[in-house]
């Protein structure tokens, strides 16, 4: 590996321990201001943080991959992720933010189904935070592995020992800073993702020869891959199930702990238009950014017969060696590193929030002292990290699989329970439980029955998140309008829109 990319990876690796002892210094010792930041997060900040959180190693990765496969086609799924993304901030953000005030100040996602609806059995907050354990777990997991390949990929370092390196320098500025630490982390993270999936489609275009001679490289592969209604794998069109299936990854959003936690932090509802409009401009062009990636990258590699890719998801590092001095090419590894390292410790933290507040305080230690609390956070991440690291050893699944498996968990369990949960002024406890369990079960069964639909796995048919979501929905809905909700859950819904009015 050259100097240049060593120091440029080494400066990375010491910003961000260094932003984790800043935030260490800045934050309060309290539950609040390790697990939320004391609700002080600025727009920038919430912005930022929670798109790179979001988009994790497939920005860089997955879904460069899956355009250098697949051409425009695979691009329905960033439509839907921008439509939703959008929804969310219009939807679930400001709402969020004053119902987790108003419903006693909750910190977590569980904690905040818990004192919705007045749920005294805590079985709402102990089903939710398995499904944030289970699925999480999975999660990190998958940006574990991304670490994994990248420092074997471009380092020639082994597999494991990327694995080691990934979750030891998230774990230590994670477990330092808390949530402060993981946001401002994010921030700069972010920033370098944006840089980076600019410079990249934009020096390989000019390798190419300038736009239009891009595009005409990329017909001279396949003119199919322009057509976005083109099935690469059958050659055939797409079929409306798969478009809807793509796009459907919009409906993850809602359900997302990672991403609307920020919306839980942000300073003031005030602070959320211009948060909005920061976090989809960054979107919409990382997203274009890492498109062009995959497709112009595929022309220039299939183009020069000396050299070859054999893993689609790597095309990113690739074109940063082989076209940029060691020194930037170091600043874009650091991009990648960035992508993944900024999900991984924003999942670590949401896990071991609900461990902490959700297990260990409400069963275990009811009268814990907060400094007590956040040491228990801080082992929650490190057992977290270490079974994350366990499941990593399994290279053999692709970093999209593994994000889209949890992300539909996610968004089956938690997304309409969520947006019912803002709207719905009569919603009960018993829907709640009901839409959260058939989500999470409807998705789990969806990709591991053995049953198929013309020859294709249920999940190679339609993406699980479609079923879950939709049958999640429709159970709250029934649930909801047989049966009165408990006592105090409409009065505290009646503050909650009074609050909402005022401060918008």
């Amino acid at each position: 590996m050259a100097t240049g990319t060593i120091i440029s990876l080494g400066l990375y690796f010491l910003v961000m321990l260094g932003i984790g002892l800043f935030a260490y210094r800045q934050t309060d010792t309290n539950v609040e201001g390790y697990m939320l930041g004391g609700r002080q997060l600025g727009p920038a900040v919430t912005a930022l943080s929670a798109g790179a959180s979001d988009m994790s190693g497939w920005m860089l990765m997955g879904l460069p991959g899956a355009m250098y496969v697949s051409g425009l086609s695979a691009g329905w799924i960033a439509i839907g992720l921008t439509l939703g993304a959008l929804a969310n901030y219009l939807l679930v953000a400001p709402r969020l933010r004053v119902y987790t005030e108003v419903a006693n100040n909750a910190i977590t996602l569980p904690d905040y189904f818990e004192n919705r609806f007045a749920d005294s059995s805590r079985v709402l907050r102990v089903f939710a935070s398995v499904v944030i354990v289970v699925f999480f777990t999975l999660y990190t997991s998958s940006g574990v592995v991304a670490g994994g390949k990248l420092f074997e990929t471009s380092f020639g370092l082994s597999y494991e020992v990327g694995l080691y390196v990934t979750a030891g320098v998230v774990v230590a500025y994670t477990l330092v800073g808390g949530f402060m630490a993981v946001s401002m982390t994010d921030f700069v993270q972010g920033c370098i993702m944006f840089v980076s999936l600019i410079m990249v489609p934009v020096v390989v275009i000019m390798e190419l020869g300038g736009l239009d001679s891009a595009v005409d490289a990329v017909k001279a592969v396949d003119p199919a891959l322009f057509n976005p209604f083109a099935d690469a794998d059958t050659g055939s069109s797409l079929s409306y199930v798969a478009i809807f299936s793509m796009m459907a990854w919009g409906l993850g959003y809602f359900g997302q702990p990672h991403i609307i936690v920020r919306f839980m932090a942000i300073r003031s509802v005030k602070d959320v238009p211009t948060a909005r409009n920061i976090g989809m401009s960054w979107m919409i062009v990382s997203i274009i950014g890492a498109l062009s990636t995959g497709l112009f990258g595929m022309a220039y590699i299939t183009g020069h017969d000396n050299i070859s890719l054999n893993d689609p998801e790597t095309v990113f590092i690739y074109l940063s060696q082989i076209l940029f001095h060691p020194l930037i090419g170091g600043f874009l590894l650091a991009a990648i590193l960035a992508a993944i390292m900024s999900t991984i410790s924003s999942q670590l933290l949401v896990t071991s929030s609900s461990l902490t507040s959700d297990f260990y305080q409400a069963f275990l230690r009811k009268d814990a002292t907060d400094k007590e609390l956040v040491f228990a956070g801080r082992i929650s991440v490190i057992l977290v990290a270490l079974v994350a690291i366990y499941l990593a050893y399994d290279r053999n699944s692709t970093i999209l699989t593994l994000v889209s498996n949890a992300w539909a968990g996610f968004g089956a369990a938690f997304g309409p329970l969520v947006l019912f949960s803002l709207f719905k002024r009569n919603m009960t406890r018993r829907a709640a439980l009901g839409g959260m369990v058939v989500g999470a079960v409807t998705v789990l069964l969806w990709i591991y029955l053995p049953l198929t639909i013309d020859g294709q796995t249920l999940s190679n048919w339609m993406y699980e998140i479609v079923p879950g979501f939709i049958l999640s929905s429709l159970t709250i809905w029934i649930l909801s309008n047989s049966g009165e909700p408990r006592e105090g859950v409409v009065e505290t819904f009646d503050a909650f829109k009074l609050k909402l009015k005022q401060e918008l």
